[in-house]
């Protein structure tokens, strides 16, 4: 079968993707190499929740609502539109839910307490960010729109998923009350040996009535971020990664550390930043919380104030 065509781009040769200015993620050999060497910080098997009051049900104009429901997954309320970024509720971050690295927290949220969902964004096809069993549950509960990064399409429509848009970087789409741009990240794509930046990645702006937000999915560090904040200049929430990070050595192309995120924050300048992608899957070799001091320090060397770039305990909703 022929591979899928895609546009020629500054991110596409025609049927594979790349980062503009990095590699698209590692080798096997450096996969291996990082596995023989690593020295990681042990993580807990449990951490419990604490309990939290329930999302906002309704917001006056010009307001957003994040609910942090752990890893990369937030509910967001605005005025007109709920939406969701990368759902995953399994309890592994690997294929079918049941393998790869597992949960410490549950969702802080389940999907049958989930409010009803107009839009699901999806930024790309890594296991930690895309569960086939959560976006079914999402179909089922809320038939919202799935929308996706370039490639993503097919697979999504193959899980059983109907109402579904990809974009390109730059793309948007309207869904509904909420006008959906993909905007560039540094990462990659792959969810076999064989199907590696066959998929595009992305982030995602969100326009809903007065409200803007930003949703960086997973990325490293890049000048395309500055051409964010240039082309969106009045973003009120920005969801920015600040996890999964170490080695360094491994990890920069593909995951910003918190100094890395604070970078991002200068560049886009939202009202607000919350952090995410930490304290969910032991992905790399940081401790558990050293995305949390790390953010406190490079807050402060920023000059930042402690609520300009925060973090939301699991559960907790933060209204900008």
């Amino acid at each position: 079968m022929a591979r899928p065509r895609y546009p020629v781009s500054d991110h596409c040769d025609g049927t594979k993707f790349f980062n503009p200015h990095a590699i698209s993620g590692r080798d096997l050999g450096d996969v291996i190499k990082w596995q023989r060497e690593r020295h990681s910080v042990a993580w807990p098997e449990q951490v419990a929740l604490i309990p939290q009051p329930p999302p906002p049900t309704s917001l006056a104009p010009g307001r957003v609502a994040a609910t942090f429901i752990g890893h990369s997954t937030f509910f967001l309320r605005t005025a007109a539109a709920t939406l969701i970024t990368d759902p995953v509720f399994t309890t592994h971050a690997g294929p079918f839910g049941r393998s790869g690295p597992r949960r410490v927290r549950p969702p802080a949220i389940t999907i049958d307490r989930l409010p009803a969902v107009s839009v699901a964004l999806v930024s790309h096809n890594h296991y930690d960010h895309l569960q086939p069993s959560s976006l079914r549950a999402l179909r089922d509960k809320s038939d919202p729109v799935f929308v996706a990064p370039l490639g993503l399409e097919p697979f999504l429509r193959g899980i059983g998923l109907s109402k579904v848009t990809e974009l390109d970087w730059w793309e948007s789409y309207d869904a509904g009350p909420a006008r959906i741009t993909a905007v560039p990240a540094q990462h990659f794509s792959a969810r076999t040996p064989f199907d590696r930046n066959r998929t595009l990645w992305c982030g995602f702006i969100v326009g809903s009535g007065d409200a803007t937000i930003y949703f960086a999915g997973d990325t490293g560090y890049s000048p395309q971020f500055a051409e964010i904040g240039r082309r969106f200049s009045a973003i009120d929430l920005a969801l920015i990664p600040i996890g999964a990070y170490e080695p360094r050595w491994f990890m920069q192309p593909m995951h910003v550390n918190p100094a890395e995120a604070v970078r991002i924050y200068r560049d886009v300048e939202p009202r607000v930043a919350l952090g995410m992608h930490f304290g969910t899957f032991r992905l790399t070799d940081e401790g558990i919380d050293d995305p949390l001091r790390a953010l406190d320090a490079a807050r402060a060397e920023a000059g930042l104030r402690d609520d300009a770039f925060r973090v939301l305990e699991f559960g907790e909703s933060a209204i900008v």
